[in-house]
């Protein structure tokens, strides 16, 4: 039986259909019941059967914008995972009565989950970041795992997604690519949740992950805050003290404020179910 033969073999093994999910909601948000190895293993045993999808990863600002923005909302709801990446969320969750297992962040899975992906003999592709990160990353992945198959690296110019002809430049890479079975996508949210999800629909046996600054992380760019800030839910700090101008707003005045009306909306719901 060819190499060909056998694949298909096990794809006609592996189910048709994804399996079930569990969600709890935090201010109507859906999000995952679900550990960074079960996320890896739902990621891979579908591209294995050929099926695609899309991954979020949200915080504490992604679920703010969620609550203003219908077309978020809309997004959410049509992704496949919902992982949770800020602490935040797993305090709500587990103060209305509904906890998740842990926190699955973003920059942890980009690289547990291309670990795995080389295991697995699956291809990724690097989309976003800024000018040299994307090839940058790449280097670092290579370098670590020896094997691992990076199909490509794109870093498009700022708005791309609302250029008809970058967007087709695109998607001609991501095409030209195999496609690949995996695309991290590291831009901005929202702009992230809409390229994924326009993206999918042309490739829809591809995985497509939102991973923000993450392709940043990977090739040294930034550096990511302490395990123990992390740990406690103060990364956040650390981003400020990296890019003040840019962040400063969104964590102590959109933030903290959202933050605080999250956790007393997560115990109101707690009490209204006793």
């Amino acid at each position: 039986m060819s190499t060909a033969d056998t694949a298909a073999t096990r794809r006609r093994d592996l189910p048709a259909t994804p399996p079930a999910r569990t969600i709890v909601r935090l201010l109507g948000m859906p999000v995952d019941v679900i550990t960074e190895a079960g996320a890896i293993e739902h990621i891979l045993t579908g591209a294995a059967a050929g099926r695609g999808g899309v991954v979020v990863t949200p915080n504490l600002d992604h679920l703010r914008i969620y609550e203003d923005e219908d077309v978020v909302r809309d997004g959410y709801e049509r992704a496949d995972l919902s992982l949770a990446d800020g602490m935040p969320l797993l305090w709500a969750a587990r103060l209305q009565g509904t906890p998740l297992p842990e926190r699955v962040a973003g920059s942890d899975l980009t690289v547990s989950l291309a670990a795995a992906a080389a295991d697995a003999g699956r291809s990724l592709f690097l989309l976003g970041g800024n000018a040299g990160v994307a090839d940058a990353a790449r280097d670092v992945l290579e370098a670590r795992h020896p094997g691992i198959v990076v199909a490509g690296a794109h870093c498009p110019p700022m708005s791309f997604e609302q250029d008809d002809l970058e967007m087709r430049r695109t998607e001609s890479l991501l095409a030209a690519a195999g496609p690949p079975d995996i695309v991290y996508v590291g831009i901005s949210f929202p702009r992230s949740l809409e390229v994924c999800h326009r993206l999918h629909a042309r490739f829809p046996q591809t995985w497509f992950l939102g991973v923000g600054i993450s392709l940043s992380f990977i090739s040294g760019e930034v550096s990511r805050a302490p395990s123990w800030m992390s740990a406690a839910g103060l990364e956040w700090v650390h981003r400020i003290g990296q890019e003040p101008r840019r962040l400063a707003h969104r964590y102590l005045v959109d933030g903290i404020p959202f933050g605080a009306r999250l956790l007393r909306r997560a115990a109101a719901a707690r009490s209204s179910r006793r």
